[in-house]
């Protein structure tokens, strides 16, 4: 019997430190010809593995149970990783046996030459295809993990009991990408109403949406056009900036005053989303004071005209009560009924279901101001002064030329 030990310092993992030791021996030769030569080993923590003359081999001790491998010409490498592992003091213990599965005896001159390699790394094999390795900050300690995707589990992800088929990678890829397809209703009805701002942002959102969860899927159906965090920055502003611009164009306010607040949402849902991007607030906050601005203009407006804004019940039968509902369902899925198991579809809903009502609540185009001069006036008699062609173009100083030009109509 064999045994050495080996040591793992410190009582806490420092920032790169392995949380996983993997220990591997190797049977490279043997003196003895004709026999079968097995070597077993225990590897056992602060106590080391007392072997009598008996001819079994367990790797119990009396406080706990090592880990067991073995060794023999067929077989003649054996790994063993073990997660986690206690700090301190680790024996291995070796004993070389002949015979066969059913019996066992003590071998006589026997010679055998082992590797013997041991290491430590953060994760097995960097978690696979469909694992990936990340590193967990709690209470000063530092953890290794692997996170498994596409239903795939075990330390190394290498466990395919649930793993998800190709086809329905496939399908999910499809049906979270093609949802997106649901925000061109609502560019088109931009683009008619004059609102080319608005329509922008829903292209840039139905743009980066698309390539994000293309990118963002967990098995091998995936593709990126460029850096993931990029991807996922831009979709998440995208979608927060559409919620933005559409509450805010239904206020009915001034141009400059809404150049204003798009230009200062933008900046400010930009910081949020760099202090944390999946918040519920990232969404509920924006949408909200944006809609307090919208009730503070509405309500002005009410008092104003002394009549209820906006002024036809079919505008609230037909367009904002259904855009208010498929609203609030959509951000119920998202908040209440959205997780991981469930994430494909629900959130390919939560796509259609944004876009179907910003095409119900995007407001109509705006009728031309009564107080403007329209361009063609109506003949009859009278006469209007024209301004100086030379004095409107700049090119001569107003108060030293008179305005003598009359004009009939």
């Amino acid at each position: 019997m064999y045994s050495l030990t080996t040591c793992v310092s410190g009582n806490r993992p420092s920032p790169g430190s392995a949380p996983h030791r993997s220990v591997s021996i190797s049977f490279s030769q043997s003196s003895i010809l004709g026999e079968n030569l097995t070597i077993f080993a225990c590897l056992n923590h602060g106590v080391p593995l007392l072997l009598g003359d008996n001819v079994s081999v367990n790797c119990l001790t009396e406080s706990l149970a090592g880990f067991s491998m073995s060794v023999n010409g067929t077989d003649p490498v054996s790994r063993l990783r073990i997660p986690y592992p206690q700090t301190g003091t680790w024996y291995l213990s070796l004993r070389s046996l002949c015979g066969s599965d059913h019996w066992w005896r003590p071998c006589s001159n026997v010679s055998a030459e082992l590797n013997l390699r041991t290491y430590l790394s953060p994760c097995i094999n960097e978690c696979g295809t469909y694992g990936q390795c990340k590193l967990l900050r709690t209470n000063n300690f530092l953890y290794a993990a692997c996170e498994c995707r596409a239903g795939w589990s075990g330390w190394g992800c290498t466990d395919n009991t649930q793993a998800f088929t190709y086809g329905f990678q496939l399908l999910s890829t499809l049906l979270l990408c093609l949802s997106n397809l649901m925000f061109l209703p609502p560019v088109l009805i931009a683009l008619r109403s004059h609102y080319l701002l608005e329509a922008s942002v829903y292209i840039f959102t139905m743009f980066f949406s698309t390539f994000y969860h293309a990118c963002d899927q967990p098995g091998i159906v995936v593709f990126c056009i460029m850096e993931y965090d990029v991807l996922q920055f831009c979709d998440f502003l995208g979608s927060l900036m559409s919620v933005w611009v559409t509450v805010i164009s239904m206020a009915r306010l001034q141009p400059i005053i809404k150049q204003i607040l798009y230009l200062l949402g933008a900046m400010l849902l930009s910081m949020a989303l760099q202090l944390d991007r999946h918040g519920l607030w990232n969404l509920l906050g924006p949408s909200l004071f944006a809609v307090g601005i919208m009730a503070i203009a509405w309500t002005f407006r009410t008092i104003r005209r002394r009549h209820c804004y906006p002024p036809t019940w079919k505008r609230w039968l037909f367009y904002l009560c259904p855009g208010l509902l498929i609203a609030s369902s959509a951000v119920a899925l998202y908040a209440f009924v959205e997780t991981e198991e469930n994430y494909f579809y629900i959130h390919s809903i939560w796509h259609m279901l944004i876009a179907g009502s910003v095409g119900f609540l995007l407001p109509p185009r705006a009728k031309p101001d009564g107080r403007v001069a329209p361009l063609s006036r109506r003949k009859g008699c009278g006469y209007h002064l024209c301004v100086n062609e030379q004095e409107e173009l700049g090119l001569v100083d107003p108060g030293s030329v008179s305005i003598n030009s009359i004009c009939t109509s």
